[in-house]
């Protein structure tokens, strides 16, 4: 029977032991280890570097934003402001007072023996102070604007020349009341009042008369 001599086998054997050494597999296997993280971080680090770039431009895109939104709020204030003034101006306009109205109601309203001698148009204003605009947070609290009250009076004053002087006076009031015009723009109640009890009779180129005085007020406004 044949004899068979491996000449290798101590070579073979040593390799073998070399490879089933655990102080090499463990270099091997952290040397893996570190390669697979050195790897990984630079794959963490590109992903952060991108997410950095993309937070960099949504933050640049908010403060854009924020700024523009700034001025729009500055500039909605001044709209606001120009507005209410607009509005203020119009409402005065439309409410004013226009004396030819009265001076025209006042041809219509006559009476026989009455002379109207003369007139005086009282206006009063009473300003109330408003308050200026405040800001909570990001939340702006309109004031109060200025306030002005107008009172109007009007004064009248007159000769009755009538047969018994004096008689027509309530009839001259009367009259005055039911004029379209006063009659929609005098207060409703005490619209006319008489100031003092007719004169003495008095006498010019031989007609005898007296005199009084009336008011005619109209209800207040506030401007």
């Amino acid at each position: 029977m044949p004899i068979h001599i491996n000449l290798l086998a101590e070579a073979q054997a040593a390799e073998e032991l070399r490879r089933r050494d655990p102080v090499k597999r463990a270099i091997f296997i952290a040397i893996s280890l570190v390669a697979v993280f050195l790897v990984w971080s630079a794959a963490v680090a590109a992903l952060q570097m991108e997410a950095n770039a993309s937070y960099t431009g949504v933050q640049t895109g908010i403060d854009a934003r924020t700024n523009a939104y700034s001025h729009v709020m500055v500039d909605k204030r001044k709209l606001d402001l120009d507005m209410a003034r607009l509005n203020a101006l119009k409402k005065f306009q439309a409410a004013r007072f226009l004396q030819g109205n009265l001076l025209n109601a006042l041809q219509e309203a006559t009476v026989d023996g009455v002379q109207l001698t003369g007139l005086h148009l009282e206006q009063t204003y009473f300003l109330a102070e408003g308050t200026e605009n405040q800001t909570n947070d990001d939340r702006i609290i309109l004031g109060r604007p200025s306030t002005v009250k107008e009172r109007i009076t009007l004064h009248l004053d007159a000769r009755d020349f009538s047969a018994n002087p004096g008689d027509q006076i309530n009839k001259f009031v009367a009259t005055i009341a039911k004029e379209p015009y006063f009659a929609a723009m005098l207060d409703k109640t005490n619209a006319i009042e008489l100031t003092s009890p007719p004169s003495s009779p008095m006498s010019d180129n031989g007609k005898t008369y007296v005199t009084f005085s009336l008011e005619c007020h109209f209800p207040e406004q506030t401007r």
